[in-house]
């Protein structure tokens, strides 16, 4: 074990009843989460995966997604993990375990587990009145949003996140949920993964009405099976938002981009 280990089991050992004051994010979800609780001065360290917000540009990274780099965390000294499962390896979450460092865990599955888990995350960092804020102004407009796109019987959609394999989100996944918000149904709900890999019999045989990627060219290439309802109709939509890549306050407004995408007329 290396010194800076010994010296922060030592640390833990011994406890503190200071409030928290050093934070280190480790998902740039959670990272926009205490933004936009106005938080950002508690940060102390954050994970690196994609473009930061600005009020984070100059934060030291503690590594990227999937590679934690455990001697440069402990040196910033952490009284608080805020962790999305999945930026972690297996290892790496055990020796974190080990280390006895106070730990938030979050991976929300839909809006209500999202607005929960941002009063949550306030909390946590004594600030619950800016977690009350923020949920209730996102619980209001999800339920505006909601009745906007609402439609009797929601139309099918495939969502694709890659085409080499052909991968897709389950309806456990909450990109699901954003797609529920727009009166529309996931046609892979039915999968539990967050991203099944499926084939292109498997969605035409589902013939959605609607294909949402994120790359031009994965949406021409659908145009090869002119049966396709999403093909016939044109439904064949581009979406450039990445903010519905990441779980934080956030995706409510691109998840209100999304649905203007797919119902222009309302």
């Amino acid at each position: 074990m290396r010194p800076v280990w010994l010296a922060y089991l030592l640390l833990a050992a011994c406890g503190s009843s200071m409030a928290v004051e050093r934070v280190v994010s480790l998902a740039p979800s959670l990272s926009e989460i205490v933004v936009e609780l106005g938080s950002a001065d508690l940060l102390v360290g954050v994970l690196d995966a994609g473009e930061r917000p600005v009020e984070l540009k100059n934060l030291p990274s503690v590594g990227r997604y999937g590679q934690l780099d455990m001697e440069r965390l402990l040196s910033l000294k952490p009284d608080l993990l805020l962790l999305w499962p999945g930026s972690v390896g297996p290892a790496q979450r055990e020796q974190l375990k080990r280390l006895n460092i106070p730990t938030f865990v979050a991976e929300p599955h839909d809006f209500a587990q999202l607005t929960a888990q941002i009063e949550a995350i306030a909390s946590q960092l004594g600030r619950p009145e800016r977690g009350t804020a923020l949920a209730t102004d996102l619980r209001r407009r999800l339920v505006e949003l909601r009745q906007r796109y609402r439609r009797d019987q929601p139309l099918r959609v495939f969502y694709q996140v890659w085409d080499k394999p052909l991968y897709t989100v389950g309806g456990g996944q909450i990109i699901s949920d954003a797609l529920d918000v727009c009166g529309v149904r996931n046609v892979f709900a039915d999968l539990a993964l967050p991203a099944p890999q499926v084939s292109v019999e498997a969605v035409l045989q589902r013939n959605p009405e609607v294909i949402l990627a994120s790359d031009q060219a994965q949406l021409e290439a659908w145009k090869a099976w002119p049966q396709v309802a999403a093909v016939v109709s044109g439904q064949l939509l581009l979406v450039t938002d990445k903010g519905l890549e990441r779980p934080s306050g956030q995706m409510i407004e691109a998840t209100a981009k999304l649905c203007k995408l797919i119902a222009p007329e309302r």
